[in-house]
């Protein structure tokens, strides 16, 4: 690397690179911990759904704001800033005593989403434009690598030593990556003036909170319930006030300019779909493998983090071929093959997934599928929006597609809790009907509960084909085609 940058260069990639493989490890980690969550806190899926929706919810925000904010302030300042508040909730991560502590810590661990596009910002200030294109590509890497390490690392850390140590395995490097950027980056003295959109902001984040609040809650609180039917008004207000305002603002948080483009807007929503899908899915096998038979396999974490890996590799895998497709077929094509491809594995998951091998390939189709999702997508939205918008188009398709990554526990979790079966966990020392001990139930979500999940996963992937099909297809003449970015999930 040191004969292609400069020094400081270098530096910059690595802190970068850094922070990506840190970021990703930590949000990924939680996911074959989730069965272990649900009996350490004494919970149930629905309700645990929380974890990863605040820390989208979160990230979501914070990814928008927060790149602004860094254009305004200073991005090396910005990133410092959210580096150390990022340790800080590591740090308190593994100490939790209760679910309404974890989901708190979740959430501000979510800022750390924000520095992606602070990152990319630095990248683009302190990498010469001949190798900003490579230099790119190593950060966009590190969503997989993190991936990997947090799949299979926090899998191995969580059945052997506890899931706190999946969190306390991380502080020192957390703390690293404060002193790291603090000691190694530079700013740019330009600043950018103008608002940030703190009343569109606030909206959204109402509007959605208040939606998958009633989605969780409805089954507890009464679909027909004040307290619900109160939630869905809120949530429809605020998000109608919210395209109210986006469209008057001079900076909106959404610019609704460019949902006015067709791509723009069928491609952002077909991302939300697909992105849903696939959060359906970590959703679902962790539990479906590590819950006691008859409700589940009864593997260990370790075997449920190692069956969704190659859905992370494969994502990355394949990205080359998703390139090809999207160059010499355009982007429509690529997008529409990656739908039908998931849409085939949900069909997978739905008749077979009678053995852990199932299971993996079915996942692992998932990543095959997602890779022309990302890429495709990301093109689209790169051919369809004028240069000078290009930042603004793919920093709203991540809010788009975590807006997707949101809904879907919260709908899992409550059909998962909705539809139950019962299986023994453990026995109390006693006598009944002739037994020398009491056998002591608990409840795991049943297979209708998944057979419904997979259901409304493919209403979701026929919706992402349907506004693909609506796509304007553009195809570059060879000569003349325009890079394409393979782009990756920081699942």
């Amino acid at each position: 690397m040191s004969s292609t940058f400069s020094r400081h260069a270098t530096l910059t990639i690595v802190t970068m690179a850094f922070m990506g493989i840190l970021v990703t490890y930590v949000e990924t980690m939680i996911t074959p911990a989730l069965p272990t969550l649900v009996n350490f806190f004494s919970t149930n899926y629905d309700t645990l759904s929380w974890v990863i929706t605040a820390y989208i919810l979160s990230g979501t925000v914070s990814a928008a704001l927060f790149g602004r904010l860094a254009d305004m302030y200073g991005k090396k300042r910005i990133f410092v800033i959210l580096a150390i508040v990022y340790s800080l909730a590591v740090t308190l991560g593994g100490f939790a005593q209760n679910l309404d502590q974890f989901i708190a810590v979740r959430a501000v661990q979510g800022l750390g989403i924000g520095m992606f596009p602070v990152a990319f910002a630095l990248l683009n200030d302190q990498v010469p434009k001949r190798n900003l294109a490579l230099a790119q590509g190593i950060l966009s890497s590190t969503y997989i690598a993190g991936a990997a390490v947090g799949l299979v690392g926090g899998a191995w850390i969580t059945q052997n030593l506890g899931w706190e140590w999946s969190y306390h395995s991380a502080i020192p490097f957390a703390y690293f990556l404060a002193i790291l950027s603090a000691t190694t980056l530079r700013d740019s003295p330009r600043r950018l003036r103008e608002r940030v959109d703190y009343i569109g902001v606030a909206m959204l984040s109402l509007g959605l909170v208040s939606l998958i609040l009633g989605i969780s809650e409805g089954e507890y609180w009464g679909w027909l319930s004040p307290s619900i039917t109160g939630l869905f008004a809120t949530s429809a207000i605020m998000l109608s006030g919210f395209l109210y305002v986006e469209t008057r603002v001079s900076h909106p948080f959404i610019s609704m300019k460019l949902l006015r483009i067709r791509n723009v807007f069928l491609s952002n929503f077909a991302g939300l779909f697909a992105m849903s899908a696939m959060f359906f899915m970590f959703f679902t096998v962790p539990p479906m493998l590590e819950d006691p038979s008859p409700a589940g396999f009864g593997e260990s974490v370790l075997t449920a983090g190692l069956s969704m890996l190659p859905a992370a590799l494969t994502a990355m895998g394949f990205a080359p071929i998703s390139a090809l497709v999207t160059r010499n077929r355009g982007p429509k094509t690529a997008i529409l093959t990656g739908n039908v491809l998931i849409f085939v594995a949900f069909i997978a998951f739905y008749f077979n997934r009678a053995s852990v091998t199932a299971i993996l390939e079915n996942a692992t189709l998932v990543g095959v599928g997602m890779s022309f999702v990302f890429v495709g997508v990301i093109n689209i939205l790169l051919l369809s929006t004028p240069q000078s918008e290009a930042g603004a188009s793919t920093g709203m398709n991540v809010v788009f597609r975590n807006i997707g990554s949101a809904i879907a526990p919260a709908v899992g979790g409550v059909l998962e809790t909705t539809f139950v079966q019962y299986a023994i966990v453990g026995y109390y020392p006693g006598s009944i009907a002739g037994l020398p001990f009491i056998p002591l139930f608990h409840s795991f979500p049943s297979a209708l509960a998944f057979n419904n999940i997979y259901i409304v996963g493919m209403a979701f992937l026929a919706a992402s084909i349907m506004f693909t099909l609506m796509m304007k297809n553009i195809v570059v003449a060879r000569e003349k085609s325009a890079p394409t970015i393979a782009a990756t999930s920081s699942i």
